[in-house]
């Protein structure tokens, strides 16, 4: 897997929301059922905030319940890395974009499908392209 592409955060501070920059470069974590692609069924590919890079698509997703966009595996698995997070007195996987490092969620290994993985990624990480204009 190639080295993270670096970004400067104080371009990415202009470009971004404020919501968006706290997820995406400082781990944070949106409200739950906030995001407008919790919602979203229609077929396409979720996209990195930060580089674009393609990290899901609409058939890798379902709704956990959990109020964040759920998906069962990432487009490739050389798009998504996983790390080991200890923070908040509990150790989870981290998620974040192979491509430029940016925080999406973290993964659990409950999920519904033959994958057995969850992945929970926060929406204001992710840019929603469908495959069918409207």
């Amino acid at each position: 897997m190639a080295e993270p592409r670096e970004f400067d955060d104080a371009e990415l501070s202009g470009r971004l929301s404020p919501e968006e920059f706290r997820v995406l470069r400082r781990q944070g974590t949106e409200r739950p059922f906030t995001s407008p692609l919790n919602e979203e069924k229609r077929n396409g590919t979720y996209h990195c905030k930060v580089c674009e890079s393609a990290l899901y698509t609409g058939a890798a997703k379902f709704d956990s319940g959990c109020g964040w966009p759920s998906f069962d595996r990432e487009v490739d698995t050389d798009k998504v890395r996983r790390i080991r997070d200890s923070s908040h007195g509990m150790v989870r996987i981290e998620i974040r974009c192979a491509q430029c490092d940016s925080h999406l969620g973290h993964v659990f290994p409950d999920g519904p499908t033959e994958t057995g993985t969850r992945h929970c990624v926060n929406g204001v990480c992710l840019s929603f392209k469908p495959d069918e204009p409207e």
